[in-house]
């Protein structure tokens, strides 16, 4: 603590605060958030339609299917070719008591591309089928 001495008998303490501590942690955390926050984002990116409709309960993690707009099938982040999801989704389901599947399509896809994909899941003997939307409030 410093003393201001230039009025001599008349000493008070001089009240700086010093940011650049402060300064240092904040730009720290800064770069912490940048390169974690493209991280944090995962699947495959598509325009979901939007819908009111109630939330499934899910008990283990589901497996999920997306459509993008250029008809291309993924199982979450991997591109499965034209005709072969149903054999992939049958061997996951191999070692899975739960057979689940949420299917993800871009609001662009064509209906019968939907349908395929709903059919080829479907077929792989999967018990439930959620569709996954935004939520109409959602603008």
């Amino acid at each position: 603590m410093e003393f201001n001495s230039s009025r001599g008998s008349d000493r008070q303490p001089m009240s700086q605060i010093n940011v650049t501590p402060f300064v240092d942690v904040m730009l720290v955390l800064l770069v912490i958030f940048m390169i974690t926050t493209p991280m944090m984002q995962q699947g495959v990116q598509v325009n979901l339609p939007k819908a009111d409709a109630k939330a499934m309960e899910v008990k283990e993690e589901p497996i999920i299917v997306t459509v993008d707009k250029g008809g291309h099938t993924f199982i979450e982040k991997n591109e499965i070719a034209q005709g072969q999801l149903k054999d992939k989704l049958t061997t996951l389901f191999g070692s899975r008591a739960k057979k689940e599947v949420f299917l993800k399509a871009d609001r662009d896809v064509p209906y019968g591309d939907v349908i395929r994909a709903m059919a080829e899941i479907k077929g792989a003997g999967v018990d439930r089928l959620g569709m996954l939307t935004e939520s109409a409030g959602v603008k």
